[in-house]
C-alpha cells in the first residue's frame, strides 16, 4: 500500500506554550460563560475523574488537545484544524474567546438493541475561537468527556467572512504514546471494509479504516472511531510512527475535496474508547449517545427477527441470481423457504435475484441495468407474498444497484412503494463494485455516498421499510436516530467461506471482530451454517465447528439474525437447530465474561422483557476450556440450562460437525465449564423456571 503523506498542517507542530492555571472551568453549571486569556488550558475531566483532557493553543496559535487515564498520559500533543480550499485554513494563529461548559446525565431507551437502556453521563466544553486577524473568523471546538472515552468535533458557525466552504483534509491527530498492538483493516484499498484484520505494532499501520482498536502492554484499550456520520466524508486513519491522523474520503475521483458545505456546519465526532481491558470497549456505547435521539416517533413496527432465504446456495453456485435453468428465485423456490420459515417459527424470507438486470456482469459497474419494480417471470411478486402473508411470514425485499447509486435514487420512490405494497417489512441493500469507486465516479465511501445511504435510510423509514445495508458506509451510531436501519454489513461475512481465494475466514476472524468492527454496531454476519466443509466446493470450508456455528448467534450482535443454510442441511440436525429457533435477538442487558482479542470471547446476553439468558463462548484455532461463572442470573429464580459444545473429537479442520448436547437445572453462582475445539464454540440456552 502506498503510504499516504500529510497534510500541510502536520508540518506545523510547535512547542507548547506556558499553561496559564488561572483559567478554571467549572465544571457542572449548565453554561458557564468565562473570559480567557488567550494562552490559557482548559481541562475537562469525566464524570468519574478517570479520563481527562487538557486543550491549548501552541505558540502558533494552533488548536491542540492531549488526554490522560487514571491520570497518566495516553495521548500526546495532537493538533486539530481544518484545510480549506480556496479560502486560508482554520489552523492557526487563534485566540480563545470564550468557553461554555454543562455537565448531562440521563437515561435512554433503544426502542431495540444489545443494551435497552443507555446511560448518557458526560461533562462538556465547548471552547470558542477566533483569529487574531483582519478577518477573524471564528471555530468552535466541542468536547465531551465520559467515563468510557472522549469525543470531540469541529463546528463552525456562521459568519460574515465563511460561507461556502470545500474542505481538503482535517489537521485531527491522535498522538498515542505507545507503540500499542494495533488491530486494522485497510483503506481505499478496493474491497471496501471486507478484509481479514491484520495486527502489527502501531507504527506499522499506514491507510486505515475505523474503528481501530489497540491494545497497550499494561492491557490499555483505546479504539478510535467517529459518530454521527452526516453529510460529511468518511474518516479513515493514516499512520506515521505512533501518530494518526484523520485521512477524509475524497468525493470524487477527479476532485481532491472531500467535502463541501456552507458555514454554519459541523464536524461528524472524533471519538476514543478508553479502557482497562479490550473486552469493556464491547459495552461501551459512546457512538450511540453522540448521535440525535430517534426522529422516527413511533417505530413499533420495526421489529427484531430472524430469516431465512435464497442466499447461500447462490454462493454455492447450485443456483443463480441471474435468469436461466439454476435461478434461484423463482415462485416455487419460494414457497419452499416460505413453508420452512413459518414450520420453524422465522419472520421473513430474503429472496435474492428475484428483479431485472442480474444478466451479465452487474458487478462490474453494469448496475444500470436493475430494475427494482419489475420481477423475472419466474418470480410471481403477488403470489409469492400473498403465500407469505397466509403462513405469517413476509418476504425481504433485496435492491443490489451493483454500486449504480443514480439508478437507485431515480428509482427510490417507485421500489420503496412496490416494497410497501406488498408488504415487504425489510430491505437487504447492496453497493457491489470491482473497486472504490461507484459508477458515477463518486468515492464508495465519500461524501456524497454519505448523503446517498441517508437518502435511502429517510424513503425508507417513510414506508416503514427496515434496511440491512450491504457494502455501505459504516456505522456510527445512525440507528439512534434512524431505528429503521437495523443492520449492516460492512465487514468481511460468512459468504467469504464459500468462495474466497484463501479458504474463507481463519477460526480467530469471529474472536476479532467483536472487538473491531462491532464496536461500531450490529452486523448481518449471517451465521448458521450446518454443512460445515461444503462438499460442492472442495477448496472452501467454514472454518468453525458447529457448536460455534450456534454460538455467534450471540457473540455477534444483530437484531436480524439470518440462518444460513439450505433446510435440508437443518434436518440432518434437528437438536443442533433448536438453539437456532430458540435464540433471541433483542436484549435487555448484555454482558462481556471474558475474552482476549484474537484468542476468545465469551458473551451472556439477557432476553428483553424477560428473565432467560443465552451465553456464546468462540476460540480461535486453539482448544481452551472456558469457565462460564453464571453469576448474572437472578439469584431467585432457577434455570434451564441446554448446553450446545463441542465434542470430544470435535475440530474444525476434521470433524466440525462433532458436538454433544446437555441440559440441567442451574442458578445463580454456578459455573458451567467446557472443552472448545480447535475453531470451535458453545452455546447455552438459560430459561428461567417458574416458581
Amino acid at each position: 500500500m502506498k503510504k499516504t503523506a500529510l497534510t500541510k498542517s502536520s508540518a506545523r507542530r510547535a512547542p507548547v506554550k506556558t499553561l496559564v492555571s488561572a483559567a478554571i472551568m467549572v465544571l457542572g453549571a449548565s453554561a458557564a460563560n468565562i473570559a480567557l486569556a488567550e494562552a490559557a488550558s482548559q481541562k475537562l475531566t469525566s464524570p468519574s475523574g478517570e479520563i481527562s483532557l487538557e486543550f491549548y493553543l501552541t505558540d502558533k496559535g494552533q488548536p491542540a488537545y492531549r488526554t490522560r487515564f487514571h491520570n497518566k498520559p495516553v495521548i500526546g500533543e495532537s493538533l486539530l484544524g481544518l484545510d480549506f480550499r480556496k479560502a486560508p485554513d482554520l489552523l492557526e494563529n487563534f485566540s480563545i474567546i470564550e468557553v461554555h461548559s454543562r455537565s448531562a446525565d440521563s437515561t435512554w431507551e433503544q426502542p431495540w438493541g444489545e443494551e435497552r437502556y443507555i446511560r448518557d453521563h458526560f461533562n462538556e466544553m465547548v471552547v470558542q475561537l477566533q483569529e487574531k486577524s483582519p478577518k477573524a473568523r471564528a471555530l468552535n471546538l466541542v468536547f465531551r468527556a465520559y467515563d468510557d472515552g472522549i469525543a470531540f468535533r469541529y463546528q463552525v458557525p456562521a459568519q460574515s467572512h465563511l460561507d461556502k466552504v470545500e474542505i481538503l483534509d482535517e489537521a485531527t491527530e491522535f498522538n498515542l504514546l505507545e507503540n500499542m498492538s494495533t488491530w486494522w483493516t485497510p483503506a481505499l484499498a478496493g474491497e471496501k471494509y471486507e478484509y481479514l484484520t491484520q495486527n502489527t505494532p502501531l507504527d506499522q499501520v499506514e491507510l486505515v479504516h475505523t474503528p481501530l482498536t489497540m491494545k497497550g502492554k499494561s492491557d490499555l484499550a483505546i479504539a478510535i472511531h467517529e459518530a454521527a456520520l452526516k453529510d460529511y466524508a468518511t474518516m479513515n486513519l493514516s499512520g506515521d510512527g505512533t501518530r494518526l491522523k484523520a485521512a477524509l474520503v475524497p468525493i470524487h475521483k477527479d476532485n481532491p475535496v472531500k467535502v463541501e458545505t456552507s458555514a454554519p456546519f459541523a464536524s461528524p465526532w472524533r471519538t476514543v474508547q478508553i479502557a482497562e481491558k479490550e473486552t469493556d470497549l464491547i459495552t461501551s456505547y459512546l457512538a450511540l449517545n453522540l448521535n440525535e435521539p430517534n426522529k422516527l416517533g413511533d417505530v413499533s413496527w420495526v421489529q427484531p427477527g430472524k430469516y431465512v432465504g435464497i442466499w447461500w446456495e447462490l454462493h454455492l453456485e447450485k443456483g443463480t441470481w441471474n435468469q436461466g435453468p439454476k435461478h434461484g428465485a423463482t415462485t416455487e423456490n419460494t414457497k419452499k423457504y416460505i413453508d420452512f420459515a413459518a414450520a420453524n417459527g422465522f419472520d421473513g424470507v430474503l429472496v435474492e435475484g428475484w428483479n431485472e438486470g442480474w444478466d451479465g456482469e452487474w458487478y462490474n459497474h453494469g448496475g444500470a441495468a436493475f430494475n427494482f419494480t419489475k420481477a423475472y417471470p419466474d418470480y410471481d411478486v403477488d403470489a409469492v407474498t400473498e403465500y407469505a402473508a397466509k403462513k405469517g411470514v413476509y418476504i425481504i425485499g433485496h435492491h443490489e444497484t451493483g454500486s449504480e447509486t443514480d439508478n437507485y435514487e431515480r428509482q427510490l420512490e417507485d421500489a420503496y412503494d412496490f416494497l410497501q405494497k406488498h408488504g415487504m417489512k425489510a430491505v437487504k441493500t447492496g453497493y457491489v463494485e470491482s473497486g472504490e469507486l461507484l459508477t458515477n465516479g463518486n468515492y464508495h465511501h465519500g461524501q456524497k455516498f454519505v448523503q446517498h445511504a441517508e437518502k435511502v435510510t429517510k424513503v425508507a423509514a417513510a414506508h416503514k421499510v427496515m434496511v440491512v445495508a450491504h457494502e455501505t458506509v459504516k456505522d456510527t451510531g445512525e440507528r439512534r436516530t434512524y431505528p429503521n436501519l437495523i443492520s449492516r454489513e460492512v465487514a468481511r461475512g460468512q459468504e467469504y467461506d464459500a468462495w474466497a481465494k484463501d479458504g474463507g475466514n481463519p477460526p480467530d476472524h469471529t474472536t476479532i471482530i467483536p472487538f473491531t468492527r462491532l464496536l461500531a454496531g450490529p452486523m448481518d454476519f449471517t451465521p448458521g451454517t450446518f454443512d460445515i466443509t461444503l462438499p460442492s466446493r472442495p477448496d472452501n470450508q467454514v472454518n468453525t465447528t458447529l457448536a460455534k456455528q450456534l454460538a455467534l448467534y450471540v457473540v455477534v450482535y444483530s437484531p436480524v439474525q439470518m440462518a444460513s443454510d439450505l433446510p435440508e442441511n437443518y434436518a440432518k440436525y434437528p437438536d443442533a437447530f433448536q438453539f437456532i429457533k430458540d435464540v433471541a435477538v433483542d436484549w435487555e442487558t448484555t454482558r462481556v465474561l471474558s475474552g482476549e482479542i484474537g484468542e476468545h470471547i465469551a458473551i451472556a446476553r439477557q432476553t428483553r422483557d424477560s428473565e432467560d439468558w443465552f451465553v456464546g463462548a468462540v476460540t480461535d484455532e486453539k482448544a481452551r476450556e472456558v469457565a462460564v461463572d453464571l453469576s448474572f442470573l437472578n439469584k431467585d429464580l432457577s434455570y434451564t440450562a441446554t448446553i450446545y459444545r463441542d465434542g470430544e473429537k470435535a475440530d474444525y479442520r476434521s470433524n466440525p460437525e462433532d458436538y454433544v448436547i446437555e441440559t440441567r437445572k442451574v442458578k445463580a453462582g454456578d459455573t458451567v465449564r467446557a472443552q472448545l475445539a480447535p475453531g470451535g464454540g458453545m452455546a447455552i440456552s438459560l430459561l428461567a423456571n417458574e416458581h
